[in-house]
């Protein structure tokens, strides 16, 4: 089973109400058992929601409560986003996940890289909650700019 950021697949669940669709990798992932996720959403956030960041850390740091997930008008989300993300691996034998391919710069779902805290665009180095979270079981993380690299794993 691969686990995929919900809005890359066409959900309209990101924090605007609307989707990320990759159709190459939707059709890359044709005939593949999927779980799509929405970490957000998992956790008990609505659609639309208000922009939010992790401020202090990345999220590894929040895992460990040494940083936050603030809003953009100033709502602490933590416990939203560390909840969703053991909400989507809830019920699931983590033998049974391949991989999971999340949304970039997220901060539920940023791999390598998100935004600084300070809503200004600026980015910096670390993962989101939930990429942090999976990557803590053991579980590789991808983002779907890295769909070349998708492309070889899914050919192991």
């Amino acid at each position: 089973m691969i686990l995929v950021s919900a809005c890359l697949l066409g959900e309209n669940c990101r924090y605007d109400g609307s989707n990320a669709l990759q159709e190459e990798l939707s059709i890359l992932l044709e005939g593949r058992e999927i779980k799509m996720i929405c970490p957000e959403v998992a956790g008990g956030l609505g659609i639309p929601r208000p922009p939010a960041e992790i401020s202090g850390g990345d999220g590894h740091d929040v895992l460990r409560r040494r940083a936050e997930v603030i809003s953009e008008d100033g709502a602490r989300l933590t416990d939203f986003f560390v909840s969703g993300a053991k909400e989507v691996l809830k019920g699931l034998d983590f033998e049974d996940i391949e991989f999971a391919i999340l949304k970039a710069r997220s901060p539920s779902c940023g791999k390598g890289e998100i935004y600084n805290g300070s809503f200004n665009g600026e980015l910096r180095k670390g993962p989101g909650v939930t990429a942090a979270y999976l990557q803590d079981k053991g579980i590789e993380v991808f983002s779907e700019e890295e769909i070349d690299k998708i492309r070889i794993k899914l050919r192991e």
